[in-house]
């Protein structure tokens, strides 16, 4: 159980970060410059309402049936919830702090890191928690459809056999295991962004 565990875990993990290094720049970017919203926001808001499982027999025809399908396919299902989470953070600054750094020298370069990327960083985690929560329920459907390793895998199989021991033991080790992914995020979010407040700690 525990290496179908770890194999499951691998694959949310890798996937999760690859979102968050190219989502969270990309929504930043997509609320701050016109034109770089222009090239990205069709194609995420494409990509969005799709469930993730409908595009994943066409990542095994191209990727095939092992790690990689898996891992795209979680990294396309993360990416818009942290994409638009940083993409409307972006637009919920008041536009009045933006234009007073600027008449007081600020460039766009440190308006944009000293003001826009510390203002945005609450929704960044809310949409860091969104992901992860869309990221997990695909994977262990992912492998309940096209896999031999993996926790989903693990539950499908022993629906076969009747194992209704194992069947528990893999969703209540799944249940678990989102409920502390979602609190340690909480947590490194009331540390890292401390200024927002301890009503949500």
């Amino acid at each position: 159980m525990y290496v179908h565990y770890w194999i499951t875990m691998r694959r949310l993990f890798v996937a999760i970060l690859f979102a968050v290094l190219i989502g969270i720049p990309l929504g930043l970017l997509s609320g701050y410059v016109r034109w770089i919203n222009a090239i990205v926001d069709p194609l995420i808001q494409f990509i969005r309402p799709i469930p993730p499982l409908a595009y994943y027999t066409l990542l095994i025809l191209w990727l095939g049936i092992g790690e990689s399908s898996k891992i795209m396919l979680l990294f396309w299902a993360a990416l818009p919830p942290i994409y638009i989470s940083c993409f409307d953070a972006v637009q919920r600054i008041d536009s009045e702090y933006l234009q007073s750094a600027a008449s007081l020298g600020a460039s766009r370069h440190q308006i944009f890191f000293n003001i826009v990327f510390p203002a945005s960083l609450p929704d960044i985690f809310t949409g860091l928690r969104s992901a992860v929560g869309v990221a997990y329920t695909t994977i262990v459907s992912a492998e309940m459809i096209a896999s031999s390793s993996g926790v989903g895998w693990m539950i499908i199989d022993s629906s076969h056999y009747l194992k209704s021991d194992v069947m528990f033991a893999g969703i209540i080790l799944l249940g678990i295991t989102g409920v502390l992914i979602d609190w340690l995020l909480r947590e490194m979010a009331c540390r890292i962004v401390h200024w927002r407040g301890k009503k949500e700690c």
